[in-house]
């Protein structure tokens, strides 16, 4: 693979360019390898808050196999949730499911075997070591089971994050790393554009079914004042259909609101994208 293209946009986050998905979630998964392994020899432990998408299970893959798989410290690193759709864990919308089946090798047994995994891509052997006590998604599937609401579900992951969590003085949690994709709309997160999620003093909200972009299903999510409080942000964005809203998140204005994706510009945010999704930008 050639190096990526690294340039600035505007000041605020790094920028690096690459040929297509596969270079973005090598380049992103080897890019969190880095800010783990660095976290856990700074304080003994690294906090990284993950969400899901498409990307995802390409840099779940790459995380996986070796070399990295074996460079990073993984009884040491606790995996938050940043949102997720309010679905059972192996539900196919869940967020949790292909972390489940790539990271740490449960549900393979499902289908999810070494000749295929989540969109038919290949399965590393194995699972990463990560106590069962470090790994924290919203608790999606005790909440329907129990026929509790996404509220309860949002509130019981507050309570977890107060008690265990990377919690700063400001009182949030200030992640290690937070990784994120970007939606067609620009929305970060389950923080879609004129969220009422901005206002919100809680540290974990229940989100409506959008209408305006699918999945329509009801989400949990962790209030977007997390983005900004973040160590280290990494925000990975491919394809051309995500071109036109990029160049938009990316350029002068600042409407987070808007386009809640700019609370990721800022100094320490990386923005990972290929060359499809970086055609309008300028730079």
């Amino acid at each position: 693979m050639s190096e990526p293209q690294v340039v600035v946009v505007d000041r605020e986050p790094q920028v690096v360019v690459v040929r297509d998905p596969d270079a973005a979630a090598d380049e992103a998964a080897r890019r969190i390898a880095f800010v783990l392994r660095d976290a856990v020899g700074r304080r003994g432990r690294a906090d990284w808050a993950v969400t899901g998408g498409s990307t995802a299970v390409g840099i779940y893959r790459a995380l996986a196999t070796d070399p990295l798989r074996d460079e990073i410290p993984w009884a040491a690193i606790h995996v938050w949730w940043g949102d997720d759709r309010f679905v059972p864990r192996d539900h196919p919308l869940s967020n949790v499911k292909a972390f489940d089946e790539i990271l740490l090798g449960i549900g393979r047994a499902k289908g999810a075997t070494a000749g295929g995994g989540p969109a038919g891509v290949p399965m590393p052997p194995g699972g990463v070591p990560i106590p069962i006590e470090h790994f924290h998604p919203f608790r999606t599937g005790e909440a329907i089971g129990r026929a509790r609401g996404a509220a309860w579900c949002a509130d019981a992951m507050a309570a977890e994050l107060h008690a265990a969590g990377p919690i700063s003085d400001d009182g949030w949690p200030a992640f290690d790393l937070l990784t994120l994709g970007m939606g067609g709309d620009g929305h970060v997160l389950s923080v879609f554009p004129g969220s009422p999620a901005f206002e919100a003093p809680e540290l974990a909200l229940a989100i409506p079914a959008p209408t305006h972009i699918e999945p329509h299903v009801e989400r949990v999510t962790l209030n977007p004042a997390v983005v900004t409080a973040a160590r280290q942000v990494l925000v990975v964005v491919v394809g051309a259909s995500k071109a036109t809203i990029l160049a938009e998140v990316l350029g002068p204005l600042t409407d987070v609101r808007r386009w809640p994706a700019k609370l990721a510009r800022h100094a320490g945010a990386t923005w990972i994208v290929d060359e499809a999704a970086a055609v309008r930008l300028v730079l």
